[in-house]
């Protein structure tokens, strides 16, 4: 089988500098035709850049970065540079990048992609805030039947949010953008904070990510060993989940993941519990299922994976 087109618009952040790294590990099973940037862990201009340095790192510097948008579709932007450091990937010394950004919108860009592709060829993978995806959609409704899947990392349901108690991050940052996807009607694959948080990486297995040795798993470890941080104040552990290499290891091994065909919504409207994903796992409304929505995963073989695909890269 010829490898999956997927493109990935992402806001780096240590966890999704791991998500790409594992995709330009695996060119066998994934195709990474192109990369966006969005405003979330840190405001674009840095991820962007942060995203443009991390293709640097695995030796991939010729995939351009197209930035996208600066802010959310309605609300303020809202970061977490309290998670992720001031840069967004702090941990690392990280090359500088070899090629300029592009020049085109990452909006443009995806559609301009999609449209050039044939219906059903391209995955997309926000590890972000929806809005490049979102604005694409309402710019172009003509892309909606074009893409195969939407995979993608964000919200919760019964561990409730990590940002307020009632949403996580990505879909707290904004909801209105998640509601257009939701509602759009494309096949979606949701990775929420209840299966992610089951993607804990151990002490021992980041001394195993730095023993190989190569700059990418050098530096990947001081990412992951800065963002463990965050975790040890927050859970009180030495364990602390990646979450966004969740979205790219469910396509690389989906029989590690489980979870059911649910209807979700996205409340927009409460101050209380704006962001929320409102997940009906036990089918109470009977409403028609819009998402997969992913709850188990096999820990062990997961990071055996990324660390065996990190180790292919320079």
């Amino acid at each position: 089988m010829p490898p999956r087109k997927i493109l990935i618009d992402t806001d780096p952040g240590q966890d999704d500098a791991f998500a790409i790294l594992l995709a330009l590990g695996s060119p066998d099973e994934l195709e990474v035709v192109g990369v966006t940037a969005v405003a979330g862990n840190v405001p674009l201009a840095r991820t962007a850049r942060n995203a443009q340095m991390v293709l640097e790192l695995a030796g991939r510097g010729d995939i351009t970065v197209y930035p996208g948008c600066q802010r959310p579709m309605v609300r303020k932007l809202f970061t977490a540079e309290y998670v992720h450091g001031e840069s967004g990937i702090e941990g690392c010394d990280l090359p500088e990048p070899s090629h300029a950004l592009g020049e085109k919108h990452g909006v443009d860009f995806i559609i301009d992609t999609l449209m050039a592709s044939a219906p059903g060829e391209i995955t997309l993978c926000p590890l972000g805030p929806m809005t490049n995806i979102a604005m694409a959609m309402i710019k172009e409704p003509a892309i909606v039947t074009r893409i195969r899947e939407i995979v993608f990392m964000g919200g919760g349901f019964f561990e409730g949010g990590n940002t307020t108690p009632a949403a996580e991050f990505n879909i707290f940052v904004d909801p209105h953008a998640a509601h257009v996807v939701f509602t759009s009607g494309v096949p979606l694959t949701m990775v929420p904070i209840d299966c992610t948080y089951k993607a804990l990486m151990t002490p021992d297995w980041l001394k195993q990510l730095r023993a190989v040795g190569t700059r990418t798993a050098v530096e990947a470890a001081g990412m992951a060993e800065f963002y463990q941080q965050w975790g040890n104040q927050k859970f009180g552990t030495d364990r602390y989940p990646l979450h966004d290499p969740c979205v790219i290891g469910y396509l690389l091994k989906p029989e590690l993941f489980g979870g059911r065909n649910c209807h979700v919504s996205i409340e927009i409207t409460s101050p209380t519990t704006m962001g929320m994903t409102v997940v009906d796992w036990w089918n109470v409304t009977k409403q028609e299922p819009n998402c997969m929505v992913l709850r188990d995963l096999d820990n062990p073989p997961f990071y055996d994976l990324i660390l065996e695909r990190l180790s292919r890269l320079p």
